[in-house]
C-alpha cells in the first residue's frame, strides 16, 4: 500500500452504499482513489443472525441505534429533540449490512414535487436522468422482482425472480384484492438465484437485518467492494476522519484523521468526495472549520444540516386466528401497495405514503410488544396470549414522504464527542401537520388492509421512534448557491473539488426506501467526474 501522505486522485470518506459505488466507478475509470471508513470488515460468522439469542442482539450489540449498539467505531448522537432515532451502522458497507434490502426506486413525480404539488422543490435532474444509472446499478449488485408494474416506468428484466409467497405473503394479497388496491412484487436487492461471483441464493431463512451470511443479500460489502479493490481501489479502514483540509485557494485538499491505534495522520487528495450518510456528511462539513470557511466547509448558504428528512413509520399489526408465521423469511418487503403515494386534496394533505408486508420479528420482541403494541402479560395469561400472538400477527408498514423543513437539522452538539474528542451530532426534529395528517389516514388504511386480509384483532401504532433508517436531505442539490449546497453533479456550489454522494443530496425523500436512489445518485456523479476530472481537479 502507499503511503496515506502521497496524493491520489480521489479520496473518498465513508465506505458504505455510495461510497462503494462511488470508489468501483471512478477506479474503472481509470482513477486512483482511495477510501477512509471509520469502521472495519464484520466477518459473517460473527453475524447473531444464527445465534439461538438473535433478538436479544438485535437490541443490544447488534442494534441498529448507535447510542445503544456503542461499538467501538460508533460515534454518539444527542437525540433529545427528535420524536425519530437515526439509525445506522459503521464498517466497510455500512448500513447495508444493517438492513432488509428493500430496493425500490423512486418515481418519476418525486422529482417534481414543486411542480406537481406546489411543495417543497424540485429536483436539479429528473428520473430520466437517473434512469441509466439505476438500471447499471441493479446489473451491478443483483436484484430480484418483476418488471412490468403499470404503476412505474418500464425497467428491465430483474437479475433474479422475485421472493415467492408464503402464508403471510398471500394473507396480505387477500386484502389487497378484496379492496382493489394496486400491489406489484417489489424489486429487493436479495438474490432469488445464484449471481455474481460465488454469491448464493436466499434461502428465506431471515431475519436479513442481522447479517446475510451468504451473501444472498446485496450488502456493498459482498458487491461493489471485492470489485473496487479488484480495480486498485486502497481502502483504510478504522480511519475516523475529523476534517476535511483545505487549501490556500480554498479547495479541499485531503483530510485529517485517526488511526486504528490513536494517532493521527493526513491524506492528500485532488478531488474529495463525502459519503457518510444524512447525519455523518453535515457533521463533519460542520467540523471542517477553518479561516476560509468559519461556518464549515461548503456552508456560504447556512444550509448544510438543514431539511434534515426521515420516512415518518408506523406499523398497523392485525392478529389472525390461525398461524401464518409471519416471522418466516426475508425482511425485504415481498410486495408492495402504492395506492395511495401521489397526492389527492381531498384526504387533507399532500404527497403521499406506501403500504408494505412488514414480518413478524419473533417470539422475544412479541412478548415486549414490538409490533402489537402491548406487551404480553406475566402471570397466568401470560402462555396463552404469547401463543395467541406469536406467528399469528401480520403488520401493514405504513411509510410516508417526509417533506424537508429547515428547522429539521443535523447541527454540532456543544458538549458531546465521540471517544476521539471529535464534537458529536445533535439531531433536531419534529413532525410536520402535514405528515401528521398523512400518518393518520395512513393508519385507517392499513386497518382497512388487515380488516379485510381477515384479522380478528387490529392495533394501530403512532409513529414509531427506533425508525430513522433513512437519512436525508441535509447537502441538497440545487441549481441556486443560496438554496443548495451542492449542485446537480453533486459538486459543492463553494469548493469545486468537493462532491457529496450520499442521501444528504435528496431535495425530497419520496416515500420509498432510499438506497437504490442513492447507489444510482454515486454513479451518476461518479460518471460525470470523471469525463471532467481534468478540469475539476486543475
Amino acid at each position: 500500500m502507499a503511503p496515506t501522505n502521497a496524493m491520489a486522485d480521489v479520496l473518498i470518506i465513508g465506505a458504505g452504499a455510495s461510497g462503494a459505488a462511488a470508489a468501483w466507478s471512478l477506479a474503472s475509470g481509470g482513477l486512483d482513489v482511495v477510501c477512509l471508513e471509520q469502521g472495519d470488515w464484520v466477518d459473517p460468522t460473527d453475524y447473531p443472525h444464527s445465534s439461538p439469542d438473535w433478538e436479544l442482539h438485535r437490541q443490544t450489540d447488534f442494534a441498529k441505534d448507535p447510542n445503544v449498539r456503542q461499538r467501538p467505531e460508533d460515534y454518539p448522537l444527542n437525540n433529545d429533540d427528535t420524536p425519530i432515532v437515526p439509525l445506522m451502522f459503521n464498517a466497510v458497507g455500512g448500513s447495508t449490512i444493517h438492513w432488509s434490502g428493500h430496493f425500490p426506486r423512486f418515481r418519476p413525480s418525486d422529482f417534481r414535487v414543486k411542480t406537481l404539488d406546489g411543495v417543497a422543490d424540485d429536483w436539479p435532474i429528473t428520473y430520466w436522468d437517473l434512469a441509466p444509472y439505476y438500471e447499471q446499478n441493479d446489473a451491478n449488485v443483483g436484484v430480484s422482482g418483476l418488471s412490468g408494474d403499470p404503476a412505474n416506468p418500464e425497467r428491465t428484466p430483474r437479475q433474479t425472480p422475485p421472493l415467492g409467497l408464503d402464508t403471510a405473503t398471500k394473507t396480505y394479497i387477500r386484502g389487497l384484492e378484496e379492496l382493489g388496491w394496486h400491489w406489484w412484487p417489489t424489486d429487493n436487492a436479495i438474490i432469488t438465484a445464484p449471481f455474481g461471483e460465488g454469491r448464493q441464493a436466499c434461502n428465506y431463512c431471515g431475519p436479513c437485518d442481522m447479517g446475510c451470511p451468504i451473501g444472498a443479500i446485496s450488502s456493498a460489502h459482498v458487491t461493489y467492494w471485492p470489485a473496487a479493490l479488484a480495480q486498485g481501489v486502497r481502502l483504510i479502514t478504522r480511519a475516523r476522519v475529523r476534517e476535511v483540509t483545505v487549501d490556500r485557494r480554498g479547495r479541499a485538499s485531503g483530510a485529517v484523521y485517526y488511526t486504528a491505534d490513536g494517532g493521527i495522520d493526513q491524506l492528500h487528495a485532488r478531488v474529495v468526495i463525502v459519503a457518510c450518510n444524512g447525519v455523518g456528511t453535515p457533521r463533519l462539513l460542520l467540523n471542517s472549520v477553518s479561516s476560509l470557511f468559519p461556518h464549515g466547509l461548503a456552508n456560504s448558504s447556512g444550509l448544510v444540516g438543514t431539511n434534515l428528512m426521515f420516512h415518518p413509520v408506523t406499523f398497523v399489526t392485525g392478529v389472525f386466528s390461525d398461524p401464518i408465521n409471519g416471522y418466516v423469511g426475508p425482511l425485504g418487503m415481498v410486495l408492495h401497495s402504492q395506492e395511495f403515494y401521489e397526492t389527492d386534496t381531498g384526504r387533507g394533505y399532500v404527497r403521499g405514503f406506501q403500504i408494505q408486508m412488514g414480518r413478524e420479528s419473533g417470539p422475544l420482541s412479541t412478548a415486549l410488544g414490538n409490533f402489537p403494541g402491548e406487551k404480553v402479560p406475566w402471570g397466568a395469561d401470560h402462555h396463552r396470549v404469547q401463543r395467541e400472538l406469536s406467528a399469528h400477527t401480520l403488520t401493514a408498514a405504513v411509510m410516508i414522504e417526509d417533506l424537508p423543513e429547515a428547522h429539521n437539522r443535523v447541527e454540532i452538539d456543544a458538549t458531546l464527542t465521540d471517544s476521539s474528542g471529535i464534537p458529536a451530532p445533535r439531531i433536531v426534529y419534529e413532525v410536520s401537520e402535514n405528515s401528521r395528517r398523512c400518518l393518520d389516514y395512513a393508519i385507517a388504511r392499513g386497518r382497512d388492509l388487515l380488516d379485510a386480509a381477515g384479522a380478528t384483532q387490529i392495533i394501530g401504532q403512532p409513529i414509531t421512534r427506533e425508525t430513522g433508517w433513512h437519512l436525508m436531505g441535509t447537502a441538497r442539490m440545487g441549481d441556486d448557491p443560496a438554496n443548495s449546497v451542492v449542485n446537480g453533479h453533486g459538486q459543492a456550489h463553494d469548493v469545486p473539488n468537493l462532491f457529496i454522494i450520499d442521501g444528504s443530496l435528496f431535495v425530497t425523500s419520496a416515500a420509498v426506501n432510499p438506497t437504490s436512489t442513492i447507489q444510482a445518485l454515486a454513479l451518476y456523479v461518479s460518471d460525470w467526474l470523471k469525463q471532467n476530472f481534468r478540469d475539476v481537479a486543475s
